[in-house]
């Protein structure tokens, strides 16, 4: 039987590709299925509760279901994506990537319909878009303060803390609290439909990037819009990181798409409303920067609207926006391996937060792995090609020397694109970063589906998200069984910590070989 290598860590056989590419549909289908049975079931330990007339969108059963079927349902919906999204990304499954493009589409259409899953962090949005519709400042002031107010008393666990979304994200909650008034309902609707709008626009300008290829479509529509983690987290669960990464795909599509003054113009200014709605998106303007390293002009363009962009929207905030991030820089999230570090320390040294030992580990942490990639990046420094991945454009042969006929290859490794190079440092610094959650990885599967393919990579992406997923379950206090609080106690905090401690140094052993070898081929 022949053999294929189209997977990193050896050869596949065309038996087991066939087979994977009958299973990875079904796993898809099947977990697309399970979040939106979870949605539809309304109010549960994985849905919050939303005040109003049932008859106001967004809609649902209302059946009251138990909070141990729920959160099975989702421990489904996870596993399934997971190892679905694995398989389609190393089987023959070749469908057309236009539809997998309006299937995932679909889906988050559907599900905008419906109440959001996974967390409460919609009821934060919607008391922070209210304060600021009642002209109060969310940096400022908690919801805490509006105990009586009909949504900004609707939080649940955070009422007492400050906004930490930037104020792109805040005008867009405010906008919807306009919309929505007193109601939570509208109010939460108003954002999903911006939500959805945000994630099926990134698919599309994905889909365009890679209109060059059917295969990487095909795979970009993989990662993305046909995605079932990032439909569970960021269709379902309608977190702000969504926009962020649209403003981030934006900039890159405008980038690589728009020539001149006006695309380097249009790139910045969507860059900084990227980073006016995350912080952390800010790292994807590290690959663009890159590529333009050699062009002074066309980068002092870019990196000069980006941070003019930057400086409006967080100068119209005021003085307290970033009280809040200052504070979350500090902390060390139970489901990263930075807690049982932060747990060591202080058996060693006495109680004690040792945030700034935690800080300075993660970035040298996020060094190193920057580097380690990088240095196996397909037709990086190392010149790298991994199995099953796409040569990036070459340099033109030198014409044939007089002894002889045969063309003379360059000896320059070929460009790397700004997505490749963006891809590379959000996947390391969400590896190295000790406050992290599984929403965030979508900013990764972004830069991977506008990147050229790179198997070993997007399974290291894959596993880290479904085992910080599968830590989450669900990520809210509210109606959880009382008997299912390990989760939380063994779960989240023992098991997926040290599970992302061996995925980590796995990462650090692929990519350090991965790049010795690339650097003893030959050029």
């Amino acid at each position: 039987m022949t053999q294929d290598t189209a997977v990193a860590g050896g050869p596949v056989r065309h038996g087991a590709r066939d087979a994977l590419g009958v299973f990875a549909p079904v796993a898809i289908g099947l977990s697309a299925g399970l979040t939106v049975l979870i949605g539809l079931l309304g109010p549960s330990a994985m849905v919050p509760g939303l005040p109003g007339p049932s008859w106001h969108p967004p809609y649902s059963l209302d059946a009251g279901p138990d909070g141990h079927l729920v959160i099975a349902l989702a421990a489904a919906a996870i596993a399934l994506g997971g190892t679905g999204l694995a398989a389609a990304l190393r089987s023959r499954w070749r469908p057309d990537p236009r539809l997998l493009l309006w299937a995932g589409s679909a889906v988050a259409a559907l599900l905008a319909l419906l109440p959001p899953s996974g967390s409460a962090d919609h009821l934060n949005y919607a008391a922070y878009g209210r304060l600021a519709a009642l002209g109060r400042d969310p940096y400022a002031v908690a919801p805490a303060a509006f105990p009586g107010d009909p949504v900004a008393g609707a939080v649940e666990e955070w009422a007492g803390v400050t906004s930490v979304y930037g104020p792109v994200a805040t005008a867009v909650q405010a906008l919807a609290s306009l919309a929505g008034g007193d109601s939570v309902r509208l109010t939460v609707f108003g954002m999903a439909l911006f939500n959805a709008a945000a994630f099926v626009g990134t698919g599309l300008l994905l889909h365009r990037l890679t209109a060059a290829d059917a295969d990487l479509q095909r795979r970009a529509a993989l990662l993305w819009t046909a995605n079932p983690l990032m439909i569970y987290h960021l269709s379902a669960g309608m977190h702000v990181d969504t926009m962020a990464v649209a403003c981030m795909v934006a900039a890159l599509f405008a980038f690589s798409s728009l020539r001149g003054a006006a695309g380097g113009a249009t790139s910045g200014v969507l860059l900084g409303l990227g980073i006016g709605v995350k912080l952390n998106a800010g790292l994807v303007a590290l690959g663009p920067a890159w590529e333009l390293r050699r062009r002074p002009g066309r980068l002092t363009l870019v990196a000069g609207t980006a941070t003019a962009t930057v400086a409006a929207v967080y100068g119209i905030a005021g003085p307290h926006v970033l009280d809040q991030v200052g504070a979350a820089s500090r902390k060390v999230s139970l489901g990263t391996p930075w807690q049982p570090v932060k747990l060591a320390l202080q058996s060693l040294f006495g109680p004690g937060a040792y945030a700034v030992w935690i800080q300075a580990g993660s970035v040298l942490l996020l060094a190193v792995l920057a580097w380690l990639v990088f240095r196996a990046v397909p037709g990086g420094p190392g010149g790298a090609v991994p199995a099953g991945g796409r040569l990036l454009p070459s340099a033109p042969p030198v014409p044939p020397s007089p002894s002889t006929s045969a063309p003379v290859l360059r000896p320059v490794p070929p460009e790397v694109p700004a997505p490749l190079v963006a891809a590379v440092i959000v996947v390391a610094w969400l590896f190295a970063a000790p406050y992290a959650l599984p929403w965030y990885d979508g900013l990764a599967f972004a830069l991977l589906a506008a990147a050229p393919a790179w198997p070993a990579l997007e399974g290291f992406v894959v596993a880290r998200t479904a085992i910080l997923s599968l830590g989450y379950l669900p990520a809210r206090e509210a109606l959880r069984p009382d008997d299912l609080l390990w989760l939380k106690t063994v779960v989240r905090q023992q098991v997926v910590p040290w599970s992302l401690l061996a995925l980590t140094a796995a990462l650090l052993w692929w990519a350090a070989r991965a790049g010795v070898r690339a650097r003893r081929r030959p050029a």
